[in-house]
């Protein structure tokens, strides 16, 4: 540890949810529509109502959300989370430091999705200041709920090609961040599974000195500080990691 924090458990990544209240132009409030492409995830509902609908190959879902419901979806799964009223959720990311390193594309309409540049000003939330804005948050989800109700309505009616296309296309979009992910997944989840096939090892050959490094850590709630793709975010892992390196590094 380092004076620092364990890391959680399985590497995974932890932030509260509180899904935007906005109205979209369908007439239900929420987030952002998305897909992520190495990462599954989870929602546990801990306050409110609210439905998940999904968009796979098998077809369009909706999955009611209430207190005490756990929901989790696998990568390709296209995910949008609805606010019925206060929804609050604990959303758990595989591979923790991937999902911040990007994998995860929007669905956006077609024209926005031809290159990265052409996407990354669809995606960006800065303002005319430079600065993150809610407005710009609502702005980039009415445009993902724009290419996710097209890819529905398409899905809907036997066309086969809509989901490959946005895969494609998808894929095309982060294929040049691939090295940097491989790097983080080889750091974190790859090595927390390596870790445990150490101590199997040890413990097989009756060392348990391992043991001896046992820790407990709490992390109070931090506040909302990012406007997220679904709502605003508590992120817990900055918290852990902050507090893992020295203070003249933590920025």
């Amino acid at each position: 540890m380092s004076g620092g924090l364990p890391e959680f458990p399985g590497a995974v990544g932890i932030s509260a949810l509180r899904v935007y209240p906005w109205e979209a132009a369908d007439g239900l409030c929420g987030g952002s529509p998305h897909m992520h492409l190495c990462c599954s995830e989870c929602y546990i509902v801990v306050g409110g109502s609210g439905r998940l609908q999904t968009l796979t190959a098998s077809g369009f879902t909706e999955s009611p959300l209430r207190p005490g419901d756990v929901v989790w979806f696998t990568p390709g799964t296209i995910h949008r989370a609805v606010n019925d009223g206060d929804l609050n959720v604990v959303a758990l990311m595989q591979n923790s430091g991937l999902p911040e390193a990007g994998d995860a594309v929007l669905t956006f309409p077609p024209a926005h999705l031809t290159d990265r540049a052409t996407y990354e000003r669809a995606r960006s939330l800065a303002d005319a200041g430079r600065e993150a804005s809610p407005e710009r948050a609502r702005a980039r989800r009415d445009l993902a709920i724009e290419g996710f109700a097209e890819l529905t309505r398409r899905t809907a009616a036997g066309d086969g090609t809509a989901l490959e296309e946005f895969y494609a296309s998808a894929a095309a979009l982060v294929r040049p961040q691939l090295e940097e992910w491989r790097a983080r997944w080889t750091e974190g989840a790859a090595s927390a599974s390596g870790r445990t096939d150490e101590q199997l090892a040890a413990l097989a050959g009756g060392d348990h000195s391992h043991l001896r490094d046992a820790a407990v850590a709490r992390i109070e709630q931090p506040p909302p500080t990012t406007l997220g793709m679904c709502g605003y975010l508590s992120p817990y892992d900055p918290v852990r990691m902050a507090a893992a390196v020295p203070v003249e590094v933590a920025r």
